[in-house]
This record gives C-alpha cells, sequence and structure tokens, in this order.
C-alpha cells in the first residue's frame, strides 16, 4: 500500500518517545520534514493552506488528483509537510503546529484526539460529507475517513495446479495448498490475529473482540510454513516473485504492480481487513478555514475518484465507484462487488491491546 502506513506504524510504538521530542523547538529541528508548494491562481488571495501526508508515491498522487485542482479552483496554494507523528504531535502540544491539515489514518487520529492534538470539526463546513455519502462509521468529531487500504491474501496462480485459494483456511492448507507461507510482522502492519481466527471458522461478524490464545494457537500450526515476515509494502511481491512463497498477506494495492510485471500472481480479497485514511485538522492550526476547504474538496466524490484513478486508493465514498470506469473500478477493493468480503478493523480494540498482543507476537515469532 502507500508509504503512509510507515507513518502510522511509528506513531502507535512511538508514544512513549512524546515526551523527549516535545523538546524539539521546530520542524527543522525533526529533519524529517519537507515541503513542496503548488503556485495558484488570485483567488485565495495569497492564502496558503499546509496539510501533512506520507508523501512518496501517494503524495505525488495527492499532489496530481487532489492539490493541484484544489489550488486551480480556489487560487489557495497547497504547502505539503511530509513528517511522522511523533514530531508533529510534539509542535502540536507547543502550540505551534506546521500544518492545518492531517492525512493519516483514523487510527492514528484517535491516538491525536488523546494526546488533545486535534481540532474538533464543525461537519457544517464540510458538505461533501454529505454529499459524498461518507459512511456514519467513518465520521467521528475530528476526523472523516476519506480512503482505505485492505489487507488480503496474494497467491501464485502457477502454483496450485490451476486451483484457487477461496479462504483464509485455504492459506492454512499447506497440504492441499502446497508451498511456504509470508505474514506481516508488527513493524510492517498490525499483527494479523483475525485471519488466523478466520482459518479456524470464526464468523467476521463474531471476530471482535479477538479471540487472542485461540488466535494464537492457529498461528503456531502454520509457523513453520512461514518463511518470511515481511515489514514493508513491496517485501511480499519480492517473495512472491522469487517463489520463496506461493501465499502471502499482502497490502491489496500491490497486487496489480506485481501483475503489470507479469508476475503470475492474484488476490483474494475474502477476509480482507480494512483500515481508514482521513483527515483532521492540527489543534491550534494557523489557517484553519482553508483546511476546511481543502478537507471539504478532498471528501467530494469526484477527488476520491480521480484519487483512485492516480493510485490504488479505496474511496470511502460509494458515490466516488460510480465515477470509474469498469475496469478501473474493478480493481480497488473497495467495488461494491467486492466489499461484503471483508471487514473494517475494530480501531477501538486494537488501541486497547495492540502493545500487548505485540509483544506477544515478538515472543511467538522468536519460537
Amino acid at each position: 500500500m502507500s508509504d503512509a502506513q510507515i507513518g502510522r506504524r511509528a506513531l502507535l510504538r512511538g508514544a512513549g518517545g512524546l515526551a523527549a521530542l516535545a523538546a524539539l523547538p521546530s520542524l527543522a529541528a525533526c529533519g524529517t520534514g519537507t515541503s513542496r508548494a503548488q503556485a495558484g491562481g488570485g483567488k485565495g488571495g495569497g492564502k496558503t493552506v499546509v496539510v501533512r501526508d506520507s508523501g512518496g508515491s501517494y503524495g505525488a498522487a495527492l499532489q496530481k488528483a487532489i492539490y493541484t485542482p484544489f489550488t486551480q479552483e480556489t487560487g489557495i496554494q497547497v504547502k505539503v509537510l511530509n513528517l511522522d507523528d511523533a514530531p508533529l504531535l510534539a509542535q502540536i502540544k507547543q502550540g505551534r503546529p506546521q500544518c492545518d491539515l492531517i492525512n493519516n489514518s483514523m487510527m492514528s487520529h484517535i491516538k491525536y484526539v488523546k494526546q488533545d492534538a486535534l481540532e474538533a470539526l464543525d461537519l457544517d463546513r464540510v458538505k461533501s460529507v454529505k454529499s459524498a455519502k461518507i459512511p456514519e462509521n467513518q465520521i467521528t468529531d475530528h476526523a472523516v475517513g476519506s480512503s482505505f487500504y485492505g489487507a488480503c491474501m496474494a497467491y501464485r496462480t502457477d502454483a496450485f495446479g490451476g486451483r484457487k485459494p477461496e479462504s483464509w483456511a485455504d492459506f492454512w492448507d499447506t497440504k492441499a495448498f502446497q508451498g511456504g507461507r509470508s505474514m506481516c510482522n508488527p513493524d510492517g502492519d498490525l499483527p494479523e490475529l483475525e485471519f488466523a481466527l478466520l482459518a479456524d471458522g470464526v464468523p467476521m461478524d463474531k471476530l471482535y473482540p479477538l479471540d487472542v490464545d485461540r488466535a494464537f494457537k492457529v498461528l503456531t500450526q502454520l509457523r513453520g510454513d512461514i518463511k518470511k515476515f515481511w515489514d514493508s509494502g513491496p517485501l511480499p511481491g519480492v517473495l512472491l516473485s522469487r517463489q520463496e512463497v506461493t501465499m502471502s498477506t499482502v497490502w491489496d494495492g500491490r497486487i496489480a504492480d506485481l501483475q503489470k510485471q507479469g508476475v503470475p500472481v492474484e488476490r483474494q480479497l475474502n477476509g480482507m481487513r480494512r483500515q481508514f485514511q482521513g483527515y483532521a485538522i492540527a489543534k491550534g492550526a494557523a489557517n484553519i478555514d482553508a483546511a476546511y476547504q481543502l478537507m471539504d474538496f478532498s471528501l467530494r466524490a469526484e477527488s476520491q475518484a480521480a484519487l483512485a484513478k492516480a493510485f490504488p486508493s479505496n474511496p470511502s465514498s460509494p458515490l466516488a465507484y460510480a465515477k470509474l470506469t469498469e475496469d478501473e473500478r474493478n480493481a480497488l477493493a473497495g467495488a461494491p462487488k467486492y466489499y461484503d468480503k471483508g471487514f473494517d478493523a475494530d480501531v477501538d480494540w486494537w488501541l486497547k491491546n495492540e502493545s500487548a498482543v505485540t509483544k506477544r507476537w515478538l515472543e511467538w515469532a522468536r519460537g
């Protein structure tokens, strides 16, 4: 998926370091930020909005699909900071946030709220929340979900004599579907306990609260067949390309790139775990009016569709999919034909339990 996940994972493990980072006096001191500006016309009267995103190919797609059209429409210049969560939180605590609008995971936004680092939203100023029909479960007092990425299964199509794995139970079945496996470690994403439980017969709508003991028992059944734990988005594709494994968990957006390279791989979206990305406004933002305008623009159905054309981002707006061609729509895990195959990660459960689960996972992985 996107480089955004690296920043999210850094926050999830970095809360303990915030006190030390609070001493940083400015963006220059943290050394992790870069910026770029998009010149605009006269409508904005010289106004500027600063938005935090994670850069990389995702940031380039945001520039093309969101920031440049926004400037063309409003005249408001967009400056971008590629800044990790901990230094940004330190800035906000000092009352000197270097950005106005924050593009981050909804899970990270909840952590920001716990640090009193976000403005409470006036949703009357974000008209596109209603016009784009953003799902209610992605609208909070401080953030609104704009897209999601899905963790799912990828497999080599030439490995099983024409048979296709249909479920996580098949992922665990190394007799019928032979070959090595790869799963993520906590530096890459949340531990994949849900997939183990689905493989063991737990229905998707009964997953939470997760039965941690049962999940680790099922994970142990597969432990000897896991050749490598991946910690970055490209690694599952590398392992599949080299035929080091025949199946791997993967961020769904990575599959299309592999297929374009001629790698015989396919994804299976049954039991996909969704995690949402969204927008929030930094507490004490200097350009709050412009931040609301950029948030409103970004959440429009047509804006989400434009981003999906530039990057494998799954819009939160159901109306966005109708603005894509059939091929574009069906390439996305969020397409209506696939949506019910997956489930939303229970953010509240993970916020309460991730630290303990991660500690146990690390002990389990060492075996």
